[in-house]
């Protein structure tokens, strides 16, 4: 795992010395070994900071040649089942002369016999790259099929510059760091910056399982599909068609002898392997099936809080202790979460208001100490369906659609209306939750999505209600016009998904790669932590997605295969519990010890205006949640981190470029 950078500017020769600052910026992604490699005459110039994970010899040392001579390469990820191809080249006579048994070096054979777009669909990992070929002159930039690795490009004065990171681009000559007025309006609304959009202006994100061709100049990218998720969705699909009589044993066994496979390839290190532990289905299986095909055990690390309603912990103790990993248990306090929310812009390089950051950012940090990899359970959800909203969503819409819109909006006023009772600590709001008969968080949360619920008009803008913060950004926007982003573009898909599936292929395009990953990755790499999600390998997708649907949700609950498989390593009564999340009490903690904090950065004008906020909507998000008329602490926190973003890049930003 690695850091990458370098720029292309033709006719212009390379400056080293803004080329180290880029490398340089991305140090915590390769803090082993760094290096640098240009070439005057072509204006190019590539940087790389290592983390060494395999071939920990000078032969895995990048940037790095193919054999041929004709391409130059700095790879960021894994490929995990690059001998394999090693074996495929070999067999046919076309492999060079080996110096080491680094996957890059694999790769750059084969992208030398096959091409790139034929060596990556062929290739089976997470990865961002950036290939130089000499011979058409053109700089080739590439991403994996789900986004797990980072990479962004940008223009310059006279070319283009990429990197792992936004720190990297910052020090690229010709750079001018423009906030994005369509990148902070999407922001809000999700509480990330979207894939198709950069928060600075003028810089994009590859897109997960394309290409991106630049040359010199003013001259338009060229991007183009290798493989994507659709293209692996399509392919499930089909075979599902072809198999719609396979017995539930048989794919139950596919599924299981898949997840072993892939799982046991991404076990493949030569430095210290662990695992994330939870307590939840997907990490456990997964550290099921690494611990049954491990000679030794298995360390695992989980978090917890001392709040017991967030705190997974003991879960994860007792699944470690059935399956007999080594377990290692951190518990989050206020006072962990107040030191490190300091760090965060710095950690997530764009605007990011996921609140599990702070737990994820934490026992990446811990887990390092211990070892240098380590496998999650992440992508379990969107894969095979867990989300409760893939669960109950479209039962929900069923009933939702056939109400007058006008229905729908008194009851989100009768919501809205009840809710200040309920976030109160008066025991009568307690015992009006009773007699309605539901929880008050769960009355908490209707309340929040109701707003939404009442003003979709199809089922795309219903599936938004789950997803958004700001329903409309224009709420705390100085300039107030604003519109809301569509979902992701199905094509075909969409007319032969049903609705849970559209929810499911919806999330793994925006929010797993948007959210999920950004948020393991940016942790994981601070802290110089290798993270592998085997729920996320191609072959697994594809194959998730030829499984019909009742063997990812059946009777109300969601990943019916994955609960099938764990039944095999784990007691269901350690697992069976009400989905929880990797969440933190957010609402309480701003009215707490991050109250301070908070406060202090919304009294600043100069932030406000950079970012082109509203002062007086803010205000009075602030004091309503302080005063306990509502819960706003995730919209509160989305505008928190957008501040303390702003505040960590002010020096070299300009104002925000308006929304079109």
């Amino acid at each position: 795992m690695c850091g990458i950078c370098g720029y292309l500017r033709p006719g212009c020769d390379p400056d080293t010395i803004s080329l180290r600052d880029m490398t340089d910026a991305i140090r915590r992604r390769g803090p082993d070994t760094g290096k640098l490699w240009h070439e005057a005459a072509s204006g190019i110039a590539l940087g790389h900071r290592r983390l060494s994970i395999q071939d920990l010899s000078d032969a895995g040392v990048q940037p790095m040649a193919s054999a041929c001579g004709r391409y130059i390469c700095v790879f960021n990820g894994e490929i995990y089942n690059h001998y394999a191809l090693r074996a495929e080249l070999e067999g046919a006579g076309r492999a060079p002369g080996w110096r080491g048994h680094s996957d890059t070096e694999t790769l750059l054979a084969a992208i030398s016999e096959w091409g790139l777009g034929e060596a990556l669909r062929r290739a089976r990992g997470m990865f961002a790259l950036a290939l130089w070929d000499r011979e058409a002159r053109r700089l080739l930039l590439a991403r994996d099929r789900i986004g797990e690795k980072p990479l962004y490009y940008a223009r310059i004065d006279g070319g283009w510059a990429f990197g792992s990171e936004l720190k990297a681009l910052l020090p690229a000559p010709g750079f001018h760091a423009r906030l994005s007025g369509e990148a902070v309006r999407a922001y809000l609304e999700f509480g990330y910056v979207p894939e198709h959009h950069c928060i600075y202006a003028q810089a994009w994100k590859v897109p997960p399982g394309q290409v991106v061709s630049l040359s010199g100049g003013d001259a338009t990218p060229e991007i183009r599909p290798y493989e994507t998720f659709l293209d692996l969705a399509r392919g499930g699909l089909r075979r599902r068609a072809a198999t719609e009589t396979t017995d539930e044993e048989t794919l139950l066994s596919e599924v299981e002898s898949c997840l072993s496979h892939v799982t046991d390839q991404q076990c493949l290190s030569d430095v210290p392997l662990g695992a994330f532990l939870s307590g939840g289905i997907d990490s456990s299986l997964i550290t099921s099936l690494m611990q049954a095909q491990s000679a030794t055990q298995v360390r695992s690390f989980s978090i917890g809080f001392g709040e017991a309603r967030f705190n997974e912990a003991p879960h994860a103790a007792a699944v470690a202790r059935h399956l007999g990993t080594d377990h290692t248990e951190f518990i989050l306090s206020q006072a962990d979460a107040l030191a490190l929310v300091p760090e965060l812009p710095e950690i997530y390089d764009e605007p990011f208001a996921d609140s599990s950051q702070l737990p994820t950012a934490l026992l990446c940090r811990e887990a390092r100490k211990s070892v240098t990899v380590a496998l999650s359970g992440d992508g379990g959800d969107e894969v095979f369906g867990g989300y409760n909203r893939h669960i109950s969503g479209p039962g929900l819409w069923r009933r939702a659609a056939k109400m007058p819109r006008w229905t729908r909006q008194l009851g989100a006023g009768t919501l809205g209306a009840v809710e200040p009772f309920l976030v109160s600590e008066d025991n009568a709001a307690r015992r009006m939750a009773q007699r309605l008969g539901l929880p008050v968080t769960t009355i908490d949360k209707l309340a929040r999505l109701a707003p939404g619920l009442a003003e979709a008009r199809d089922f795309a803008g219903f599936y938004r209600s789950f997803v958004t913060t700001f329903p409309d950004p224009a709420e705390v926007l100085a300039a107030r016009a604003a519109n809301h982003e569509p979902a992701p573009d199905l094509a075909e898909l969409a007319q032969q998904l049903p609705p849970a599936e559209r929810m499911m292929a919806w999330d793994t395009l925006s929010y797993l790669p948007g959210d999920i990953m950004v948020k393991l990755d940016r942790a994981a790499m601070h802290a110089s932590l290798e993270t592998r999600a085997p729920f996320l390998d191609a072959r697994v997708v594809a194959l998730a997605w030829s499984l019909p649907l009742a063997m990812k949700i059946r009777g109300g609950r969601g990943k019916y295969v994955l609960r099938r498989l764990l039944d095999r390593h784990v007691p269901r009564a350690l697992i069976d519990r009400p989905k929880q999340g990797f969440s933190i009490p957010l609402d309480s903690w701003l009215r707490g010890e991050l109250q301070q904090w908070g406060a202090a950065l919304l009294r600043r004008d100069d932030l406000r205006a950079l970012a082109g906020l509203d002062r007086g909507a803010i205000d009075a998000l602030w004091h309503s949640h302080l005063q306990r008329r509502a819960n706003h602490g995730q919209k509160l926190w989305t505008v928190l981190m957008l501040l303390a973003w702003v505040e960590a890049n002010q020096a070299h930003l300009h104002p925000v470029e308006a929304a079109a």
